[in-house]
């Protein structure tokens, strides 16, 4: 079990955190939950998609970034600055509860280590970093309620729909994505006029146009994953050549 606390001034003045560096569970997640207000930041990178929860069968708004669990294809240190990370990979090592802001101090990430960012300056107030992380709770805490709006609006107009991707890499591997969901076109195009209204008027409409764009960026990935597994294949080639 983690060991989650509200985060202190007084007891956690000398924590540091490594935000980067420390190869956890997170950073191999294949698909990560996403807030319709990083739609935005997502669709040039990522192909955004709906599942759902295996706990409660709900749908949630995720971001691919790998075909099989385990997998983040665009995991790197340091991240790249050129690929913007979902707010869910940002967070770790914080939490909420309540209004405050908790951490795990049984992550790796927390500890006292040089190379770690601080959390509070001299005066005892947030540092740059925890301004950071603050910035990003107040994305994602409004953020999840928009989001879940945004999908019970979609399920009751009957506009999502399964999808799934047959893949096929230079190294024989095949993969067969399931348990993905995204925008049906077709019954988006058949809504009566006051009802695609209403969703042009509600932001909807912009979020569904989002998502479908998105789908341009699955060959993309399919491309990130070949070239890494054909580089892996050429080092073994040469390995043993």
């Amino acid at each position: 079990m983690p060991h989650i606390a509200i985060l202190n001034r007084d007891a956690h003045h000398d924590l540091r955190v490594r935000p980067h560096g420390v190869n956890q569970p997170e950073d191999r997640m294949h698909f990560v939950p996403v807030v319709v207000g990083e739609f935005g930041h997502l669709v040039t990178h990522y192909p955004i998609l709906f599942a759902k929860d295996a706990e409660t069968g709900a749908f949630f708004a995720g971001a691919m970034l790998g075909f099989e669990p385990g997998e983040n294809l665009f995991a790197a240190e340091p991240p790249s600055r050129d690929v913007y990370r979902p707010l869910n990979l940002q967070r770790v090592p914080f939490f909420t509860s309540g209004d405050n802001i908790a951490i795990d101090l049984d992550s790796p990430r927390v500890g006292t280590h040089a190379d770690g960012q601080g959390l509070f300056d001299e005066t005892g107030g947030p540092s740059p970093y925890l301004q950071g992380i603050m910035g990003v709770f107040q994305q994602l805490v409004p953020g999840l309620e928009r989001t879940r709006a945004f999908i019970a609006r979609l399920l009751q107009l009957r506009l999502i729909e399964p999808v799934t991707f047959d893949l096929t890499f230079d190294d024989g591997r095949t993969i067969t994505t399931d348990g993905l969901y995204t925008i049906d076109q077709d019954a988006l195009r058949g809504l009566p006029d006051e009802a695609a209204l209403a969703l042009f008027r509600d932001g909807s409409l912009h979020l569904m146009s989002l998502m479908i764009a998105s789908l341009k960026q699955v060959p993309q990935l399919a491309r990130r994953k070949n070239d890494q597994l054909t580089q892996g294949f050429s080092g073994l080639s040469g390995a043993f050549g």
